[in-house]
Protein backbone atom coordinates (compact mmCIF):
# COMPACT_ATOMS: atom_id res chain seq x y z
CA UNK A 1 0.00 0.00 0.00
CA UNK A 2 1.15 3.64 -0.74
CA UNK A 3 2.36 5.80 1.80
CA UNK A 4 -0.35 7.66 3.23
CA UNK A 5 -0.38 11.25 5.46
CA UNK A 6 -2.63 12.24 7.63
CA UNK A 7 -3.92 15.65 8.34
CA UNK A 8 -6.28 17.51 11.32
CA UNK A 9 -5.58 20.33 13.37
CA UNK A 10 -3.60 19.62 16.07
CA UNK A 11 -6.57 20.37 19.04
CA UNK A 12 -10.02 20.32 18.14
CA UNK A 13 -13.58 21.23 20.94
CA UNK A 14 -16.60 19.69 20.62
CA UNK A 15 -19.51 20.11 22.40
CA UNK A 16 -21.38 22.85 23.81
CA UNK A 17 -19.63 25.57 25.58
CA UNK A 18 -16.42 25.04 24.04
CA UNK A 19 -15.80 28.37 23.07
CA UNK A 20 -14.82 29.49 26.29
CA UNK A 21 -12.79 26.83 26.64
CA UNK A 22 -11.06 28.19 23.37
CA UNK A 23 -10.59 31.31 24.28
CA UNK A 24 -8.82 30.57 27.28
CA UNK A 25 -6.51 28.34 25.23
CA UNK A 26 -5.73 31.72 22.44
CA UNK A 27 -5.07 33.66 26.26
CA UNK A 28 -2.53 30.71 26.93
CA UNK A 29 -0.85 31.01 24.44
CA UNK A 30 -0.06 34.11 24.45
CA UNK A 31 -1.99 36.03 21.45
CA UNK A 32 -2.25 39.67 21.88
CA UNK A 33 -4.35 40.64 18.47
CA UNK A 34 -6.83 39.19 16.61
CA UNK A 35 -8.43 39.69 13.28
CA UNK A 36 -12.04 37.90 13.40
CA UNK A 37 -13.02 37.05 9.31
CA UNK A 38 -17.00 37.01 9.53
CA UNK A 39 -19.72 37.82 7.32
CA UNK A 40 -22.63 40.52 7.54
CA UNK A 41 -25.16 38.12 9.04
CA UNK A 42 -23.47 36.85 12.12
CA UNK A 43 -22.27 40.24 12.93
CA UNK A 44 -25.81 41.29 12.63
CA UNK A 45 -26.87 38.35 15.13
CA UNK A 46 -24.32 39.65 17.55
CA UNK A 47 -22.64 36.30 17.95
CA UNK A 48 -19.06 38.15 16.33
CA UNK A 49 -19.94 40.80 19.27
CA UNK A 50 -20.17 37.75 21.73
CA UNK A 51 -16.63 36.58 20.62
CA UNK A 52 -15.09 39.84 20.64
CA UNK A 53 -15.85 40.27 24.96
CA UNK A 54 -14.84 36.75 25.56
CA UNK A 55 -11.65 37.60 23.93
CA UNK A 56 -11.21 41.22 25.61
CA UNK A 57 -11.92 39.70 29.12
CA UNK A 58 -9.00 37.50 28.05
CA UNK A 59 -6.69 40.44 27.40
CA UNK A 60 -6.64 40.26 23.80
CA UNK A 61 -8.08 42.36 21.42
CA UNK A 62 -9.82 42.16 17.95
CA UNK A 63 -11.05 43.69 15.06
CA UNK A 64 -13.55 42.59 12.87
CA UNK A 65 -13.36 41.79 9.12
CA UNK A 66 -16.95 41.18 7.79
CA UNK A 67 -16.59 41.94 4.39
CA UNK A 68 -17.17 37.94 3.18
CA UNK A 69 -18.89 36.99 0.76
CA UNK A 70 -20.70 33.64 0.38
CA UNK A 71 -18.36 32.79 -2.12
CA UNK A 72 -14.90 34.18 -1.04
CA UNK A 73 -13.13 36.19 -3.37
CA UNK A 74 -9.79 37.37 -4.34
CA UNK A 75 -11.05 40.36 -3.49
CA UNK A 76 -11.90 39.75 -0.18
CA UNK A 77 -8.41 38.10 1.02
CA UNK A 78 -7.07 41.28 -0.07
CA UNK A 79 -9.21 43.36 1.79
CA UNK A 80 -9.05 41.46 5.17
CA UNK A 81 -5.33 41.07 4.74
CA UNK A 82 -5.35 44.84 4.95
CA UNK A 83 -6.88 45.15 7.98
CA UNK A 84 -4.72 42.32 9.58
CA UNK A 85 -1.59 44.61 8.39
CA UNK A 86 -2.60 48.00 9.25
CA UNK A 87 -4.08 46.32 13.08
CA UNK A 88 -0.68 44.40 13.27
CA UNK A 89 -3.10 41.18 14.29
CA UNK A 90 -0.39 38.20 15.49
CA UNK A 91 -3.81 35.72 14.90
CA UNK A 92 -6.27 35.27 12.81
CA UNK A 93 -9.62 33.98 14.20
CA UNK A 94 -12.28 32.50 11.56
CA UNK A 95 -16.27 32.46 12.49
CA UNK A 96 -18.71 31.30 10.31
CA UNK A 97 -19.15 28.98 8.34
CA UNK A 98 -16.98 27.43 4.91
CA UNK A 99 -16.68 31.00 3.68
CA UNK A 100 -14.91 32.65 6.47
CA UNK A 101 -12.94 29.58 7.15
CA UNK A 102 -12.09 29.82 3.57
CA UNK A 103 -11.08 33.36 3.49
CA UNK A 104 -9.57 33.67 6.81
CA UNK A 105 -7.31 31.01 5.61
CA UNK A 106 -6.52 32.92 2.57
CA UNK A 107 -5.44 35.72 4.73
CA UNK A 108 -3.03 33.95 6.99
CA UNK A 109 -1.65 32.27 4.14
CA UNK A 110 -0.67 35.51 2.13
CA UNK A 111 0.20 36.95 5.56
CA UNK A 112 3.00 34.91 6.18
CA UNK A 113 3.87 33.71 2.57
CA UNK A 114 3.73 37.19 0.31
CA UNK A 115 2.09 37.29 -3.13
CA UNK A 116 -1.09 37.13 -3.66
CA UNK A 117 -3.70 33.71 -3.47
CA UNK A 118 -3.63 33.07 -6.93
CA UNK A 119 -0.27 32.15 -6.44
CA UNK A 120 -1.20 29.18 -4.23
CA UNK A 121 -3.74 27.34 -6.44
CA UNK A 122 -3.54 23.83 -6.51
CA UNK A 123 -1.36 21.56 -4.28
CA UNK A 124 0.66 22.36 -1.61
CA UNK A 125 1.84 26.05 -3.36
CA UNK A 126 3.02 27.61 0.09
CA UNK A 127 6.67 27.61 1.83
CA UNK A 128 5.92 28.21 5.31
CA UNK A 129 2.68 28.02 7.66
CA UNK A 130 0.26 30.35 7.79
CA UNK A 131 -0.40 33.08 10.68
CA UNK A 132 -2.17 31.07 13.35
CA UNK A 133 -5.55 30.41 12.39
CA UNK A 134 -8.41 29.69 15.13
CA UNK A 135 -11.56 28.48 13.51
CA UNK A 136 -14.74 28.94 15.30
CA UNK A 137 -17.44 26.86 13.29
CA UNK A 138 -21.43 27.86 12.84
CA UNK A 139 -22.40 25.47 10.73
CA UNK A 140 -22.51 21.22 10.00
CA UNK A 141 -21.76 21.10 6.74
CA UNK A 142 -18.47 22.26 4.79
CA UNK A 143 -15.75 21.15 7.85
CA UNK A 144 -13.58 23.92 6.94
CA UNK A 145 -12.27 24.50 10.56
CA UNK A 146 -10.49 21.23 10.28
CA UNK A 147 -9.42 20.71 6.85
CA UNK A 148 -6.12 21.81 4.59
CA UNK A 149 -8.79 22.77 1.71
CA UNK A 150 -9.26 26.17 1.15
CA UNK A 151 -11.98 27.27 -1.84
CA UNK A 152 -11.60 31.42 -3.12
CA UNK A 153 -13.21 32.32 -6.51
CA UNK A 154 -11.06 34.43 -9.20
CA UNK A 155 -13.46 36.72 -10.01
CA UNK A 156 -11.27 37.73 -13.19
CA UNK A 157 -11.48 34.24 -14.15
CA UNK A 158 -14.94 33.38 -12.93
CA UNK A 159 -13.69 29.71 -11.64
CA UNK A 160 -13.26 29.11 -7.97
CA UNK A 161 -9.59 27.96 -7.17
CA UNK A 162 -8.81 24.85 -5.08
CA UNK A 163 -5.73 25.73 -2.56
CA UNK A 164 -4.85 22.66 -0.96
CA UNK A 165 -2.23 22.79 1.09
CA UNK A 166 -1.05 21.17 4.39
CA UNK A 167 0.33 25.08 5.82
CA UNK A 168 -3.79 25.98 5.80
CA UNK A 169 -5.06 23.90 8.42
CA UNK A 170 -5.86 25.42 11.48
CA UNK A 171 -3.79 24.97 14.70
CA UNK A 172 -7.50 24.83 16.70
CA UNK A 173 -11.00 24.00 15.54
CA UNK A 174 -14.13 24.39 17.50
CA UNK A 175 -17.19 23.19 17.14
CA UNK A 176 -19.78 24.65 19.24
CA UNK A 177 -23.67 23.44 18.59
CA UNK A 178 -24.82 26.17 20.46
CA UNK A 179 -23.85 28.78 17.89
CA UNK A 180 -25.10 26.21 15.07
CA UNK A 181 -28.68 27.16 16.94
CA UNK A 182 -29.44 29.84 14.66
CA UNK A 183 -29.01 28.31 11.35
CA UNK A 184 -32.34 28.41 9.08
CA UNK A 185 -33.65 24.97 7.38
CA UNK A 186 -32.13 25.79 4.33
CA UNK A 187 -28.92 26.52 5.10
CA UNK A 188 -28.95 23.29 7.62
CA UNK A 189 -29.94 21.47 4.96
CA UNK A 190 -27.25 22.63 2.23
CA UNK A 191 -24.58 22.24 4.50
CA UNK A 192 -25.67 18.79 6.09
CA UNK A 193 -25.77 17.48 2.54
CA UNK A 194 -22.00 19.53 1.97
CA UNK A 195 -20.83 16.80 4.60
CA UNK A 196 -22.73 13.66 2.82
CA UNK A 197 -21.13 14.80 -0.37
CA UNK A 198 -17.77 14.42 1.67
CA UNK A 199 -17.82 11.31 3.01
CA UNK A 200 -19.07 9.72 0.33
CA UNK A 201 -16.58 10.81 -2.40
CA UNK A 202 -13.85 10.45 0.35
CA UNK A 203 -15.13 6.98 0.66
CA UNK A 204 -15.14 6.05 -3.20
CA UNK A 205 -11.78 7.76 -3.39
CA UNK A 206 -8.57 6.19 -5.07
CA UNK A 207 -6.79 7.23 -1.69
CA UNK A 208 -9.35 6.15 0.84
CA UNK A 209 -7.72 4.46 3.55
CA UNK A 210 -9.10 2.33 6.41
CA UNK A 211 -9.01 5.45 8.80
CA UNK A 212 -10.90 7.52 6.13
CA UNK A 213 -13.01 4.79 5.80
CA UNK A 214 -14.14 4.86 9.03
CA UNK A 215 -14.66 8.30 9.47
CA UNK A 216 -16.55 8.66 6.30
CA UNK A 217 -19.14 5.68 6.98
CA UNK A 218 -19.61 6.95 10.73
CA UNK A 219 -20.39 10.29 9.13
CA UNK A 220 -23.14 9.11 6.58
CA UNK A 221 -25.15 7.51 9.24
CA UNK A 222 -24.57 10.41 11.49
CA UNK A 223 -26.42 12.16 9.07
CA UNK A 224 -29.16 10.41 7.70
CA UNK A 225 -30.36 10.09 11.08
CA UNK A 226 -29.72 13.81 12.39
CA UNK A 227 -30.14 15.92 9.21
CA UNK A 228 -33.66 15.75 8.75
CA UNK A 229 -34.38 16.43 12.43
CA UNK A 230 -32.05 19.51 12.64
CA UNK A 231 -33.99 21.03 9.14
CA UNK A 232 -37.05 20.21 11.07
CA UNK A 233 -35.88 21.98 14.59
CA UNK A 234 -32.64 24.45 14.64
CA UNK A 235 -33.30 23.98 18.91
CA UNK A 236 -32.99 20.72 18.65
CA UNK A 237 -29.46 20.12 20.67
CA UNK A 238 -29.30 17.00 20.22
CA UNK A 239 -29.56 16.83 16.64
CA UNK A 240 -27.26 19.62 16.11
CA UNK A 241 -24.73 18.25 18.00
CA UNK A 242 -24.12 14.94 16.00
CA UNK A 243 -24.38 16.83 12.52
CA UNK A 244 -21.23 18.90 14.03
CA UNK A 245 -19.54 15.38 14.74
CA UNK A 246 -21.29 14.31 11.12
CA UNK A 247 -19.59 16.99 9.58
CA UNK A 248 -15.93 16.99 11.54
CA UNK A 249 -15.89 12.59 10.75
CA UNK A 250 -16.57 13.75 7.33
CA UNK A 251 -14.24 16.62 6.84
CA UNK A 252 -11.58 13.70 8.50
CA UNK A 253 -12.18 11.56 6.03
CA UNK A 254 -12.16 13.95 2.87
CA UNK A 255 -9.26 16.17 4.06
CA UNK A 256 -6.95 12.94 3.60
CA UNK A 257 -8.84 11.26 0.83
CA UNK A 258 -9.98 14.09 -1.45
CA UNK A 259 -13.09 14.27 -3.07
CA UNK A 260 -14.31 13.55 -6.78
CA UNK A 261 -16.29 15.01 -9.60
CA UNK A 262 -19.09 16.23 -7.35
CA UNK A 263 -17.14 18.83 -5.63
CA UNK A 264 -14.71 19.40 -9.24
CA UNK A 265 -18.24 20.30 -10.70
CA UNK A 266 -19.86 22.11 -8.10
CA UNK A 267 -17.14 24.68 -7.64
CA UNK A 268 -17.42 25.76 -11.64
CA UNK A 269 -21.41 26.16 -10.64
CA UNK A 270 -20.32 28.45 -7.40
CA UNK A 271 -17.76 30.37 -9.48
CA UNK A 272 -19.58 30.88 -12.80
CA UNK A 273 -23.32 31.39 -11.11
CA UNK A 274 -22.28 32.42 -7.52
CA UNK A 275 -24.49 29.60 -6.14
CA UNK A 276 -24.38 28.34 -2.56
CA UNK A 277 -21.72 25.71 -2.65
CA UNK A 278 -24.02 23.04 -0.59
CA UNK A 279 -26.88 22.96 -2.74
CA UNK A 280 -24.79 22.04 -5.69
CA UNK A 281 -22.76 19.06 -4.31
CA UNK A 282 -26.37 17.97 -3.63
CA UNK A 283 -27.78 18.40 -7.10
CA UNK A 284 -25.18 16.81 -8.25
CA UNK A 285 -24.46 13.62 -6.03
CA UNK A 286 -26.65 10.98 -7.35
CA UNK A 287 -25.76 11.86 -10.78
CA UNK A 288 -21.81 11.56 -10.11
CA UNK A 289 -22.38 7.99 -8.00
CA UNK A 290 -24.36 6.71 -11.43
CA UNK A 291 -21.57 7.63 -13.31
CA UNK A 292 -18.74 6.14 -10.40
CA UNK A 293 -21.07 2.74 -10.42
CA UNK A 294 -19.41 1.46 -13.19
CA UNK A 295 -16.12 1.15 -11.19
CA UNK A 296 -17.59 1.63 -7.13
CA UNK A 297 -20.43 -0.30 -7.32
CA UNK A 298 -19.13 -2.00 -3.96
CA UNK A 299 -18.19 0.96 -2.03
CA UNK A 300 -21.35 2.84 -3.04
CA UNK A 301 -23.38 -0.81 -1.67
CA UNK A 302 -21.50 -0.08 1.62
CA UNK A 303 -22.93 3.37 1.43
CA UNK A 304 -26.10 2.12 1.22
CA UNK A 305 -25.54 0.20 4.28
CA UNK A 306 -24.56 3.40 6.02
CA UNK A 307 -27.47 5.45 4.93
CA UNK A 308 -29.60 2.34 6.26
CA UNK A 309 -31.17 0.84 2.81
CA UNK A 310 -30.32 -2.53 0.63
CA UNK A 311 -26.39 -3.29 -0.49
CA UNK A 312 -26.44 -2.44 -3.61
CA UNK A 313 -25.28 0.58 -5.48
CA UNK A 314 -28.70 1.51 -7.01
CA UNK A 315 -30.19 1.60 -3.54
CA UNK A 316 -27.45 3.47 -2.67
CA UNK A 317 -27.87 6.45 -5.01
CA UNK A 318 -32.00 6.25 -4.57
CA UNK A 319 -31.44 6.84 -0.57
CA UNK A 320 -29.14 9.88 -1.68
CA UNK A 321 -32.28 11.57 -3.96
CA UNK A 322 -34.99 10.65 -1.49
CA UNK A 323 -32.83 12.48 1.59
CA UNK A 324 -32.22 15.74 -0.50
CA UNK A 325 -36.01 15.61 -1.35
CA UNK A 326 -36.45 15.55 2.37
CA UNK A 327 -34.49 18.44 3.46
CA UNK A 328 -35.69 20.22 0.34
CA UNK A 329 -32.78 20.16 -1.85
CA UNK A 330 -34.27 21.44 -5.40
CA UNK A 331 -34.58 18.79 -7.81
CA UNK A 332 -31.98 19.92 -10.57
CA UNK A 333 -29.92 22.75 -11.58
CA UNK A 334 -32.26 24.22 -14.07
CA UNK A 335 -34.27 25.39 -10.86
CA UNK A 336 -30.44 27.13 -10.12
CA UNK A 337 -30.31 28.65 -13.26
CA UNK A 338 -28.21 26.69 -14.83
CA UNK A 339 -27.95 27.23 -18.43
CA UNK A 340 -27.46 24.28 -21.22
CA UNK A 341 -24.84 26.09 -23.32
CA UNK A 342 -22.56 26.97 -20.51
CA UNK A 343 -22.09 23.12 -20.03
CA UNK A 344 -19.15 22.87 -21.95
CA UNK A 345 -16.80 25.66 -20.71
CA UNK A 346 -18.29 24.47 -16.92
CA UNK A 347 -17.14 20.69 -17.73
CA UNK A 348 -13.63 22.18 -19.46
CA UNK A 349 -13.17 23.98 -15.73
CA UNK A 350 -14.19 20.80 -13.88
CA UNK A 351 -11.47 18.51 -15.51
CA UNK A 352 -8.65 21.17 -14.02
CA UNK A 353 -10.18 21.28 -10.91
CA UNK A 354 -7.80 19.00 -8.24
CA UNK A 355 -10.80 17.80 -6.59
CA UNK A 356 -11.46 15.59 -9.80
CA UNK A 357 -7.74 13.71 -9.31
CA UNK A 358 -8.82 10.73 -6.99
CA UNK A 359 -12.79 10.36 -8.74
CA UNK A 360 -12.64 6.81 -8.52
CA UNK A 361 -13.35 6.96 -12.73
CA UNK A 362 -11.62 9.81 -14.78
CA UNK A 363 -14.17 10.74 -16.91
CA UNK A 364 -13.58 12.32 -20.80
CA UNK A 365 -14.98 16.44 -21.14
CA UNK A 366 -17.92 14.75 -22.82
CA UNK A 367 -18.69 12.24 -20.13
CA UNK A 368 -18.85 15.43 -17.45
CA UNK A 369 -20.89 17.38 -19.89
CA UNK A 370 -23.22 14.18 -19.83
CA UNK A 371 -23.52 14.29 -16.21
CA UNK A 372 -24.21 17.95 -15.66
CA UNK A 373 -27.40 17.67 -18.33
CA UNK A 374 -28.54 14.38 -16.29
CA UNK A 375 -28.43 16.94 -13.35
CA UNK A 376 -30.38 19.81 -14.95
Amino acid sequence: MAISAFFIPSVNLMGAGCLQQAVDSMQAQGFKRALIVTDAGLVKTGLAQKVSTLLANADIQSVVFDGVHPNPTCANVNAGLALLQEKQCDVVISLGGGSPHDCAKGIALVAVNGGKIQDYEGVDKSAKPQLPLVAINTTAGTASEMTRFCIITDEARHIKMAIVDKHTTPILSVNDPETMAGMPPSLTAATGMDALTHAIEAYVSTIATPITDACALKAISLIVAYLPRAVENGQDMEAREQMAYAQFLAGMAFNNASLGYVHAMAHQLGGFYDLPHGVCNAVLLPHVQVFNSKVAAARLADVGVALGVKASAEEAIQAIRTLAATVGIPAGLTQLGVKEQDIPVLATNALKDACGFTNPLQASHEEICAIYRAAM
